[in-house]
């Protein structure tokens, strides 16, 4: 209803009542268009960061060595595939490490089992942008195995000693224990002590034909020398860790699992359903009957490095190998000021170089042991 007040006549009360109306009008109408305009924006942004989605296919890498038994043991068992689900799983072998981070790069693989110090490498030549790890798999499992006549450090000036690849893990401990006896080594292999970066099989048949004095080996290599070749132990690296560094004495990381980072980002319930399938892998290593187990392990070998292990070799490498989780990250410090004085590495801040909280869920809800961690060096 419109009053009209004495003296005023009606139409002007009714403009300034359609005026008030439209106002009003206008007023809900930028609101709506505000509404409608966040709503558009939202959707705009989820059509431009589209949600991760699983893998069609995950390429995987790994070595035919026994420190890399999870891998074995998941491909074998069909452990990896079954958590992978409808994603395809491809796998792709290595000798070491350098090889398998140039694939992982490169976009060959996506993820790889692996030794510790050429995903350091990788990691600190890419400003921390190239991979991630992820996981631990194994530790322990190196030893220095040489000739029998050699007896201590002081026997190896002049000597000749193999390690599988130029800057792997096994490399970089060799040169960084030599250096700590006082020997100078150059990574084009002069030197006080000459090492000579071989495949492991031709590192068996140089040591049994005299041309190598020893090497710094994984296993089951280590154990083949010593029991096919007549080497003998002169360092079993857990001798060289106290402890101090990751609360473990005696275990060092030998094999641990990585990740490109991108296909991390892109892929990150693949990444979980992989290690969902790791985890299975390690425990299955740790809760299986001692025969049982040589028996999967060794017919994984078969497949993958092309020959089963005498049984006496498979006991006494399995007896230097604990599998694990835990990627020991206390320790990498270490590894990264061997890597850098061994000249294979430059010395950085390997900070964000685990990531761990994939991980950590798997461990949390299939409550299968205590949450690991990253040592300041990530997340966890």
């Amino acid at each position: 209803m419109i009053r009209i007040v004495a003296g005023e006549s009606a139409a002007p009360q009714r403009k300034r009542a359609i005026e008030a109306f439209l106002a009003i009008g206008l007023v809900l109408l930028i609101a709506f268009g505000a509404v409608v305009a966040s709503s558009i924006s939202r959707n705009t942004d989820a059509q431009a960061a589209p949600a991760p989605t699983a893998a069609d296919e995950l390429k995987l890498g790994y070595f035919g060595n026994l420190t890399h038994a999870p891998a074995l043991v998941g491909l074998k068992q069909g452990i990896l595939a079954r958590n992978l689900g409808t994603t395809k799983l491809s796998t792709e072998t290595f000798n070491a490490g350098p090889a398998a981070i140039e694939a992982l790069n490169a976009g060959a693989i996506d993820a790889t089992y692996i030794g510790p110090n050429p995903a350091i490498n990788s990691f600190v030549k890419s400003g921390g942008e190239s991979v991630n790890v992820i996981a631990g798999a194994a530790a322990g499992g190196a030893q220095l195995v040489v000739k029998p006549d050699i007896n201590s450090a002081a026997d190896l000036r002049g000597k000749t000693l193999a390690s599988p690849q130029l800057g792997g893990t096994q490399d970089v401990a060799l040169r960084a224990w030599l250096s700590d006896q006082g020997y100078k080594t150059n990574v084009d292999g002069s030197g006080d002590v000459a090492i000579n970066p071989t495949e492991n099989a031709q590192t068996l048949k140089l040591f049994q034909d005299g041309k190598l004095d020893g090497a710094w080996l994984p296993e089951p290599w280590a154990s083949r020398l010593v029991l096919e070749a007549g080497a003998k132990v002169l360092v079993d690296e857990k001798d060289l860790w106290d402890g101090s560094a990751s609360g473990k004495p005696g275990e060092f990381p030998t094999t641990i699992l990585i990740v490109n980072k991108d296909f991390a980002a892109a892929h990150p319930e693949t990444v979980k359903a992989l290690l969902k399938g790791h985890a299975e892998s390690v425990a299955w290593l740790n809760e299986t009957p001692g025969a049982e187990k040589s028996a999967v392990v060794n017919a994984a070998l078969q497949e993958a490095a092309g020959a089963a292990l005498p049984t006496d070799v498979l006991d006494r490498s399995l007896q230097n190998i604990v599998f694990t989780v835990d990627p020991l990250a206390g320790t990498y410090p270490r590894l990264l000021k061997d890597g850098v004085e061994a000249g294979t590495t430059k010395q950085a801040d390997i900070t964000g170089l685990f990531d761990l909280r994939a991980l950590n869920d798997v461990i949390a809800a299939g409550k299968t042991g205590q949450p690991v961690s990253a040592a300041g060096l990530g997340q966890d």
